[in-house]
C-alpha cells in the first residue's frame, strides 16, 4: 500500500446475534488481518429499530416495564441528561422477538414503551426520539397513551381492551388523569418504512402477517387504525404513520392536543437521521472504502434502511461501499460489494471472515 487506507465501518445490528458495535468490531478485527494499517473508524449504525436507541451517547436507563403480551420484563433506554433526550426503542419493551413463540397481533400493545416514556419525563426529558422499528403490535400506539394517563372509552364509557383489535369501538378518549409533561415534549420518530397507517400498503396489510395476524384479523386491524385516526383527528396517510403499528398515530394526536398543532413532532427516516448526528454523513468524502451489514440484504434493504442511506451517501461521494450479509437475495446494485456470511458457524467467526474477505477483495480498488 502507498498509504494508510481509510476505512469506515457502520453496520446495522444482526438482531439477535451482534449488536451494531459488536459487528463493528468484528469486521474491523478481519480487515485488519489484511490491511494492519488502515485507519478504521468504527461507526455503529441503526435505522430506527432495534439497536437505535444505544448507538447514542447519554446514560443507560434499564426498569421494569411489560412486554407486549403484558409480561413483566426488563428493558433499557439511553438518557443524555445534558440535552433533555430520551433516546428509545419501541422494541425494547414492545418488540417482537419477545412474543414471537406465542405473537400478540391483536392484542399487543404499547404499554411498555409507554413506561419507559414515562420514567424519562420523571427524569425531567423534554425530548423522546423514539426508534419505531420491530414492534410486536398494531395498537396505534393506544398502549403509551395508556400509560401516559389516557383512557380510551367505548360508547358506553368502559375502558378499551388492550391491542389494535378493539380500537374499532373508541368512542372517546379520558385525559383526566393525562401525564401533561409526557404529552409536552418534542417528539422525534425514526422511520425505518414509510407506509401509511392504514390500506393496502398499510400498517395491518403489509407488517399484520409477520406480526402473527390472520386475513381475517389484518382486515380488523386495518379498519381498527383507520377509526383510531377518524375518532382522534389525525391523516393517517402520512409517510411513517404505519410505522411500529400505528405509534405515530396516537403521539401525534397527544402532541397535538397539547400544543395545538403537530409542530411539536417530528416522524423522520430513522437512518439518514442517525448517519448525519452520528457522524457518519461527514466521513464518508474522505473513506477509501465504507463496510456496512444486516442480517438479510434484499429489494427491502433500500427502502430506508441502513444499507440503502449508506448507498445513497456513499454513490454520491464515489466511495465504495461493501456489505457483509447474514443472507442474500435478488438482484443488487452493480456498484455494490456484497459478502454472504459463512453459515455453520458462530457469528464472530463469520463477521471476522467477512471483514478479511471484503478487504482481501478491495484491495486494488484501494491502492488506485
Amino acid at each position: 500500500m502507498n498509504r494508510r487506507p481509510t476505512i469506515v465501518i457502520a453496520p446495522d445490528s444482526f438482531k439477535g446475534t451482534a449488536t451494531a458495535t459488536q459487528a463493528a468490531e468484528l469486521l474491523a478485527e478481519g480487515v485488519r488481518e489484511v490491511l494492519p494499517d488502515a485507519d478504521i473508524t468504527l461507526a455503529p449504525m441503526a435505522d430506527g429499530g432495534e439497536g437505535s436507541s444505544e448507538i447514542f451517547h447519554g446514560q443507560t436507563i434499564t426498569l421494569p416495564t411489560t412486554d407486549a403480551a403484558g409480561r413483566l420484563v426488563e428493558a433499557s433506554y439511553t438518557f443524555d441528561a445534558a440535552s433533555g433526550t430520551a433516546y428509545i426503542d419501541v422494541a425494547a419493551a414492545s418488540g417482537l422477538p419477545a412474543v414471537a413463540s406465542q405473537p400478540v397481533p391483536t392484542t399487543g400493545d404499547t404499554y411498555g414503551t409507554g413506561v419507559l416514556i414515562a420514567d424519562a419525563v420523571s427524569r425531567d426529558a423534554t425530548r423522546v426520539m423514539l426508534g419505531l422499528g420491530g414492534s410486536a403490535t398494531t395498537d396505534g400506539g393506544s398502549g403509551i397513551l395508556t400509560a401516559l394517563g389516557a383512557v380510551l372509552r367505548d360508547r358506553a364509557g368502559y375502558a378499551l381492551p388492550k391491542g389494535g383489535a378493539d380500537l374499532i369501538n373508541l368512542d372517546n378518549v379520558d385525559i383526566a388523569e393525562l401525564n401533561i409533561r409526557a404529552a409536552a415534549v418534542e417528539w422525534i420518530l425514526l422511520t425505518d418504512v414509510s407506509s401509511p397507517a392504514t390500506g393496502p400498503t398499510g400498517s395491518a396489510a403489509v407488517f399484520g402477517p409477520q406480526k402473527g395476524a390472520t386475513p381475517a384479523e389484518v382486515m380488523r386491524l386495518d379498519a381498527s387504525l383507520a377509526h383510531l385516526c377518524s375518532v382522534l383527528g389525525v391523516d393517517g396517510t402520512l409517510p411513517g404513520m404505519g410505522a411500529a403499528g400505528g405509534v405515530a398515530i396516537g403521539i401525534t394526536w397527544l402532541s397535538t392536543l397539547i400544543h395545538g398543532s403537530a409542530e411539536h413532532i417530528h416522524i423522520l427516516p430513522g437512518a439518514p437521521l442517525i448517519a448525519r448526528a452520528t457522524g457518519v454523513e461527514e466521513l464518508i468524502p474522505t473513506a477509501d472504502l465504507v463496510i456496512t451489514g444486516e442480517g438479510r440484504l434484499d429489494s427491502q434493504s433500500f427502502t430506508g434502511k441502513v444499507v440503502g442511506t449508506l448507498h445513497a451517501l456513499t454513490a454520491a461521494a464515489g466511495t465504495p461501499l461493501a456489505v457483509a450479509a447474514g443472507i442474500i437475495e435478488g438482484s443488487l446494485p452493480d456498484d455494490l460489494l456484497a459478502v454472504e456470511l459463512e453459515p455453520g458457524v458462530g457469528v464472530e467467526k463469520q463477521l471476522r471472515s467477512a471483514g478479511r474477505e471484503i478487504a482481501q477483495r478491495m484491495i486494488s480498488t484501494l491502492q488506485g
